[in-house]
């Protein structure tokens, strides 16, 4: 069953089941929502048929009712968070049809059982409808879902924990009016608690909620002070750059990546992360996601690496880090630890981004338009040093094929959106490519890859699409987002291309100036001329300049052009201005059915700025709690009437063209008359021409008339010649015989002659061959001699290095010489020392000699040192007798004489 039928067969069942709100309608209504389900929903949403947005509304009516069924609204909800399959069905669903308010509604309406699954399912889409988009205060239910969100959050239930964080992270990103609103709660202190707490939670993802929810909320608060200062912050950029390498999946990158980004719009964050000692090695890592085949996650990385070029301090860094290959220690690391994303994976990080340039226009465009974007901005700042090095120029020239291949693959068969996004990736590479010829050394480069051909056709298909637009199509020359303006860029950036190497390429500068005459030039100039980009105006000024003398450029046509652009920029101007005299003031107070009822009634877009300033610079004194919702419920209103003035201006820029394509054609049919006018006059100036030679020729008929008369006397002469004659052929027949034979003779003679003929046409083709070998073989000689020639230069020029080759030889051998006698003297002085150390020895041996005689004298002393030793204690030991007996002997004696004995002794 196709699409178109299911849609009917839902729409039919969603009206039984409005009308009557039974079981078997039940039933069927959910039946037919799963059977779409089940097929492609692809755009479904963004392709602006009815059937689908009536499908869509009834069935968001029906999930924000009290009277459905849970597991009927739990199946409605399934299929819409399926149609919310991209970034424009989100905003659809967001805006247009209120999906946010009414999934709120139902998650208040079971606010009492948060456990339960539609509660889940509803908080799960809401995360993913409002990631990236701006949701207002004044939603209905908006201040009963934060109430929600906050209470869950400070709960013990982990499976609701996380969901809710999310959610709050979406509404608090970039949003004020929900910021002011939950720092004027009561409870804010402990939720602020709460968070601080899930810093040390085990879930990486509940750790990048929290770390983004109170960057939101207390980046410029105290709070935030303590958090994010000096100290904490570079533990904060090695967790976040931990979690966007090895976090839990794809939304838990997401997320990181946007807190970092967000982190980076505070100047002293950024200026912390200048300083973080790690950057280069974190960057490294985060590069190497690129090598992944995941769009999602590569387009958040180059997400952040844009974020980071926008720091001024950064950019140098982040150049080294993608281009500067690595050294050789890396490089091994590289091979050794294989596909890990370590130090190795530098030298991989340019031809990451070259790989993600060539990817398909449909599907992972944004990366390929974000590569070439980061690419734009590192070049810039590494063409823009003093000198380029070797490893930039190889990286240059890797580069240079990829972005040509991008001139490729414009498919006018595939409809406007491809050749839109086509002409926006052609505009980045041509910017690519303009910036790399800023510099002569990568402009040589560009300039030897870069052909007159491929710029010429690639202009020639650009105008064609451009100029082959409906004028219902093209849009204001204000608006961007439009495929005539796209065109008109891509086509502006090409030329300016052409203009930058028309001295460097060959025909390149007849293919420029043969594209500035091309009367569909005049529709890409004038919208840049009539452009609010500056850009656009100078580059279309330059253009112009260049263009003016050149004697085939249809200016006439392109002041009617611009002429028509600027009068019906004056007229929407007049009719903002009557809509606002006849308009009047909306109330503050309005809820958001109100406002999309109130569209048709709008005023203009100045007019409502104007008062908002006003009306707040009345309060500036008295401040008003209800500020803020003011504030979200006219920035709501200006995006509606921003959509709106779009349009119209759309519908006024069809019409411009459609006047200028009118005097185009006028101006066309002038010249068209004036040239049948002169071909008229031609014709006359013809006619009298005939008229005259017809004159001349009845004269010569008149003369012609007396010739015939002539001639009719001569007619008569000739008969009478005639009867002579006769008697002449007689003699005729009597020669007839010999020129029978005579005949025969010729006969055979014209059969020699064809022969000779046939024999002669052969020769000649022989010759014709024969001219063509030696006309080759001269083209071979001419050759061989060019050939010749460059192998004698080639053999000048190497005889040249020969001689100075020879000459370094020569010097070469004269420090050889000198060498040798240096190696020569060392060997002299060898021998010397060898003789000296032979001297030595013998010396050496004497004394050894020597010392052994002292030494066998000082044995033999010691030997008679110990007889006399042995001696002397003998003698010692009868003089110990001796003494004794002396000493008996006093003994024995009296007591003078003792006196006298030891005196003695």
């Amino acid at each position: 069953m196709d699409m178109t039928t299911c849609l009917k067969s839902l729409l039919l069942a969603i009206q039984q089941y409005r009308g009557s709100r039974t079981v078997p309608n039940a039933a069927q209504l959910q039946k037919q929502v799963e059977d779409v389900a089940g097929l492609k929903c692809d755009q479904l949403l963004s392709s602006g048929q009815v059937l689908p947005s009536e499908c869509v509304s009834g069935l968001v009516e029906l999930a924000g009712s009290l009277n459905t069924s849970p597991a009927l609204t739990s199946s409605i909800i399934s299929l819409l968070a399926q149609l919310a399959c991209d970034d424009q069905s989100r905003e659809i669903l967001h805006s247009s049809y209120n999906l946010t308010s009414t999934l709120a509604a139902v998650i208040h309406c079971h606010s009492s059982t948060p456990g339960e699954p539609l509660v889940l399912q509803c908080l799960q889409v809401l995360q993913k409808l409002t990631y990236n988009t701006r949701t207002f205060q004044s939603t209905n239910y908006i201040h009963e879902l934060i109430s929600f969100l906050m209470t869950n959050i400070q709960s013990h239930n982990d499976d609701i924990i996380m969901p809710c964080l999310g959610l709050m992270a979406n509404l608090c990103r970039d949003n004020h009016s929900v910021q002011s609103h939950i720092k004027s709660l009561d409870n804010v202190k402990p939720f602020y608690r709460t968070l601080i707490n899930f810093l040390a939670h085990n879930s990486l993802t509940v750790v990048v909620f929290t770390l983004s929810i109170l960057a939101s909320l207390t980046l410029n608060e105290k709070v935030g002070e303590k958090l994010f200062d000096a100290k904490n912050i570079h533990q904060t950029f090695q967790l976040v750059f931990n979690i966007i390498v090895n976090g839990d999946g794809t939304l838990t990158r997401k997320y990181s990546v946007d807190l970092l980004v967000d982190l980076l719009k505070n100047p002293k964050i950024a200026d912390y992360l200048t300083r973080y000692q790690h950057f280069s090695a974190c960057v490294s890592q985060v590069l190497g996601l690129l090598h992944s085949k995941d769009p999602d996650s590569a387009a958040k990385v180059l997400e952040l690496l844009l974020a980071m070029c926008s720091v001024s301090g950064l950019r140098s860094l982040l150049c080294e880090v993608v281009f500067r290959p690595a050294g050789p220690k890396l490089r091994a690391a590289g091979r050794r630890q294989g596909a890990g994303l370590d130090g190795g994976r530098k030298a991989d990080s340019g031809l990451a981004l070259v790989q993600w340039l060539s990817s398909p226009v449909e599907g992972a465009e944004s990366c390929s338009l974000q590569a070439l974007q980061l690419l734009n901005e590192l070049l810039e700042e590494a063409l823009g040093a003093e000198n380029v090095s070797d490893w930039m120029l190889s990286f240059v020239e890797m580069l240079l094929p990829v972005l040509l291949e991008l001139f490729k693959g414009l498919d006018p068969t595939q409809g406007d959106s491809h050749l839109q996004k086509h002409c926006h990736r052609i505009t980045h590479v041509t910017s690519l490519l303009l910036i790399l010829c800023m510099e002569d050394s990568t402009r040589a480069l560009v300039s030897r890859q870069v052909s007159a051909p491929l710029c010429l056709s690639q202009v020639e298909s650009l105008l064609s699409c451009c100029h082959s637009n409906s004028p219902i199509t093209c849009s204001s020359p204000g608006s961007d987002n439009n495929l005539s303006q796209a065109c008109a860029e891509a086509v502006l950036k090409t030329l300016e291309l052409m203009s930058k190497l028309r001295q460097q390429v060959k025909d390149m500068e007849t293919s420029f100036y043969r594209m500035l005459q091309d009367q569909r030039i005049v529709t890409p100039l004038s919208l840049a001329l009539t452009s609010h980009h500056r850009d656009h105006v100078q580059t279309g000024l330059s253009l112009l300049f260049e263009a003016t003398p050149l004697p085939d450029f249809p200016s006439l046509v392109l002041g009617e052009s611009i002429a028509a652009n600027n009068a019906y920029r004056q007229r929407e101007a007049e009719l903002s201005v009557k809509r606002v005299a006849v308009q009047e003031v909306l109330p503050p107070r309005t809820n958001t059915s109100m406002l999309d009822s109130s569209c048709g009634s709008s005023r203009s877009v100045h007019s409502l700025v104007e008062k908002i300033q006003t009306g707040l610079e009345l309060q500036e004194q008295v401040k008003d709690s209800h500020v803020s919702e003011i504030i979200d419920v006219y920035e709501q209103k200006l995006s509606t009437f921003a959509s709106k003035e779009s349009r119209l201006q759309d519908l006024l820029e069809a019409k411009a063209l459609a006047l200028s394509q009118a005097d185009r054609l006028i101006a066309q049919y002038r010249y068209q008359r004036a040239q049948a006018e002169a071909e008229a006059r031609k014709l006359g100036c013809l006619l009298k021409d005939a008229e005259r030679r017809r004159e001349d020729l009845q004269g010569e008929l008149s003369n012609q008339v007396l010739e015939v008369e002539r001639s009719k006397a001569d007619m008569e002469e000739l008969l009478q010649h005639n009867a002579r004659l006769q008697k002449d052929s007689e003699e005729h027949q009597a020669l007839k015989g010999a020129y029978n034979s005579l005949l025969n003779r010729f006969n055979e003679t014209e059969r020699l002659l064809k022969e000779l003929q046939t024999a002669h046409i052969s020769l000649t083709k022989q010759t014709e061959a024969l001219k063509k070998n030696q006309e080759s073989l001269q083209l071979q000689q001419e050759r061989m001699a060019s050939a010749l020639e460059e192998k004698e230069e080639e053999i000048r020029s190497l005889r040249t290095d020969l001689q100075k080759k020879n000459g370094d030889i020569t010097g070469l051998r004269a420090e050889l010489r000198a060498e040798e006698e240096k190696v020569k003297e060392q060997e002299h002085d060898r021998r010397e020392l060898e003789e000296t150390v032979d001297v030595l020895r013998k010396e050496l041996n004497k004394t050894e000699q020597a010392r052994k005689d002292a030494s066998i004298k000082a044995s033999s002393l010691e030997l008679q040192k110990s007889q006399l030793e042995t001696k002397l204690k003998q003698k010692e030991d009868e003089l110990n007798k001796h003494s004794a007996m002396i000493a008996m002997i006093h003994s024995l004696s009296s007591g003078k004489m003792k006196n006298e004995v030891n005196l003695s002794l």
